[in-house]
């Protein structure tokens, strides 16, 4: 507080400090904020693995996980969620050298990978549904529908302050509020990435070649 000169004084002469944004707002303290969010979204998200592992082999007499996956297309929708990933990181790079315009297309670009994903993973419940494997036909289901289903609904929250911070961008460019936002999107984005890629090795990789 020493370090901020006084708005205004007192009638006795006293300094009286104003609070500026930078008090309000401080990077570390977002930051670190943000980091324990993360921190307990992994407490959910290693609760559904735990019951994942606990259920995953209870299938009822129905269809086992080598009966109804598709590596290939799930492969795909790795690429997808992957390539979102890197191309937030060149959103990133634009965003530090100022450049709003740019910043905004690598967004975008990174949007339609996101939106991707989760056009894919609808596609597959869909799909899983329709052939009569839905989350009520067993225990191994149930989970596998809890997991995959929490993680696509992370990214499409994801997708959603995806869009509202290119329009804040466009509007107000890439200040220190905006540098913020933008790195801590890029925290979530990069956690749902690492999420999937064990979803894909423990649910789906290990499911039908196991």
């Amino acid at each position: 507080m020493a370090n901020h000169a006084p708005s205004f004084t007192t009638p006795g002469g006293e300094p009286v400090f104003m609070m500026t944004d930078k008090d309000h707002h401080p990077e570390n303290g977002t930051s670190l904020g943000f980091w324990i969010y993360l921190m307990s979204d992994c407490l959910i998200f290693a609760s559904l693995f735990a019951t994942y592992a606990v259920l995953g082999k209870s299938y009822a007499a129905g269809p086992a996980p080598k009966d109804l996956f598709d590596l290939e297309l799930v492969a795909v929708n790795t690429a997808m969620l992957l390539f979102s990933s890197i191309t937030y990181g060149f959103a990133m790079l634009e965003a530090y050298k100022k450049n709003v315009g740019r910043t905004i297309i690598w967004l975008g670009i990174t949007g339609l990978f996101g939106a991707s994903f989760i056009g894919i993973e609808l596609y597959e419940f869909h799909h899983l549904i329709a052939e009569g494997a839905g989350p009520q036909r067993s225990a191994f289901l149930s989970a596998f529908f809890a997991l995959v289903g929490t993680h696509g609904l992370h990214v499409t929250v994801g997708l959603i302050w995806l869009v509202t911070l290119m329009v804040q961008v466009g509007k107000n460019g890439v200040g220190p509020a905006n540098m913020r936002r933008l790195s801590c999107l890029s925290m979530f984005w990069h956690f749902l990435d690492v999420i999937w890629i064990g979803v894909f090795s423990f649910v789906y990789l290990m499911g039908v070649i196991g």
